[in-house]
């Protein structure tokens, strides 16, 4: 009852009990392994309810953890007859912690309000509200922060339940308007929201990694001065945090990646708009604070984009100082072979250095052969194994040879501890695969 009216309970304690049962009801209902379907809205509503207003951490993580096993296991898009003619199945009438299109929702029979739902404004607003909220050491402290964590958290997740079904199909049909009708597509095309300032925001919370340092300075203050469980649950829920915006910035560049696509196949109109790419963003972000790039790519640590970054970076330098010949022109997709074939010879990496630091040049070329073993271990990822452009033996030996040419260019570069790392590897693939070579 305290979930209807709690104006005639003098007892705060009596609510929270109330609710907490109210919870273990639910999960009892709809989580049971005889349970006959999802919670009905009003449900669903409360219990969403709590994880967005409560002032309890104890109902605050139980909201959160029971809507994120309710997605789990009620997804309103999911595929049907995979073995066979895998087709896709969408509950238009579920719900959703999203307003994506209309202002209300009617539920039941009746007009319910929508207000505590996220439309696109209040996406946006939520991502910069945790970008300001990370780049503080004591805000995180409160319960309002963790809400606003946990909540990008659990509506991340129903974005990717959405958006992976769709991909799936997508890749065998190539048919535009699987993601046209997703979740994302219509958050982020949206023209209430400023796409560029959404991932500005996503850029700071990874470069911030969610601020991990917080936890030091937690451990100076005395405890009368926070809350213990809340100090407790912070580092887990700031790297759950950090793991769910590199999910989201993923999810976005594979959304580009099929509007280019559809672009390029004129399967595209009006009605989907313009917005540029995050990919775009983020390169021009990088661009001009350099200071950035080195710990976003150690952030952003997802294989097949951080590749794609790092090239089309490096593109910018390389291609321009490259020696175009009949035989050596730029290929039509720039890959990492092509990349440090620029670094073959002292003169090309000296005219590459003069236009961006050897220092940055040596973090990016460690990087981008971080991202070539990662890319070589997940057999998944045939498309970006193409953007190697050859063996991993001969990119560990082209890599040790543009790291030397580098060095030869500047004496006194200072080689970080990345880097060193990085040449290790190499020299030891490299040297490994050529004594298989010399057994065979």
């Amino acid at each position: 009852m305290a979930l209807l009216d709690s104006s005639g309970i003098k007892d705060s304690q009596d609510i929270h009990d109330d609710r907490i049962a109210f919870l273990e009801a639910v999960r009892s209902i709809s989580l049971d392994c005889n349970s006959n379907g999802p919670p009905s809205w009003n449900m669903y509503d409360a219990t969403f309810k709590m994880l967005r207003g409560s002032k309890s951490l104890e109902l605050v993580m139980a909201s959160f953890q029971l809507l994120t096993e309710l997605n789990k296991k009620f997804p309103t898009t999911y595929l049907v007859n995979a073995a066979e003619s895998p087709d896709i199945f969408v509950n238009s009438e579920a719900w959703s912690p999203f307003v994506l299109g209309t202002d209300s929702i009617r539920v039941e029979g009746q007009d319910k309000s929508t207000s505590y739902l996220l439309d696109p404004v209040g996406f946006a607003c939520l991502v910069e509200a945790i970008a300001q909220d990370v780049s503080s050491v004591y805000s995180v402290l409160g319960i309002e922060p963790l809400q606003k964590m946990l909540l990008f958290q659990y509506v991340v997740e129903v974005l990717e339940t959405d958006f992976i079904p769709r991909q799936t199909l997508y890749k065998e049909s190539l048919n535009w308007i699987l993601f046209r009708e997703s979740m994302l597509n219509m958050l982020l095309g949206s023209r209430k929201i400023h796409h560029k300032s959404l991932t500005k925001n996503c850029m700071a919370i990874m470069l911030r990694r969610c601020c991990h340092q917080v936890l030091e300075e937690d451990c100076k203050m005395s405890t009368d001065e926070f809350n213990v469980p809340l100090a407790a649950a912070l580092a887990e829920i700031q790297r759950r945090t950090f793991g769910a915006m590199k999910k989201f910035l993923t999810l976005v560049m594979d959304l580009d990646f099929a509007r280019k696509e559809a672009d390029s196949q004129g399967a595209t109109s009006r009605n989907d708009g313009f917005r540029s790419s995050a990919l775009e963003i983020i390169l021009d972000e990088l661009t001009y604070n350099i200071h950035d790039l080195s710990p976003f790519l150690m952030a952003f640590s997802v294989p097949k984009w951080k590749l794609e970054i790092i090239l089309q970076y490096l593109s910018k330098y390389c291609i321009k100082a490259s020696v175009r010949t009949r035989r050596g022109n730029v290929p039509n997709e720039i890959t990492v072979d092509y990349i440090l074939t620029n670094f073959s010879t002292t003169a090309n990496s000296k005219a590459i250095g003069k236009k961006i630091s050897s220092g940055i040049l040596q973090m990016l070329l460690a990087h981008v052969f971080q991202a070539c073993l990662l890319t070589q271990q997940d057999s998944n990822s045939y498309s970006s194994s193409k953007k190697i452009g050859g063996t991993l033996a001969e990119i560990s030996e082209k890599f040790i040879f543009a790291i030397q040419n580098l060095r030869k260019t500047e004496a006194e570069m200072e080689m970080m501890p990345f880097v060193r790392e990085a040449l290790f590897t190499a020299t030891l693939m490299a040297g490994q695969m050529e004594k298989d070579d010399m057994q065979i």
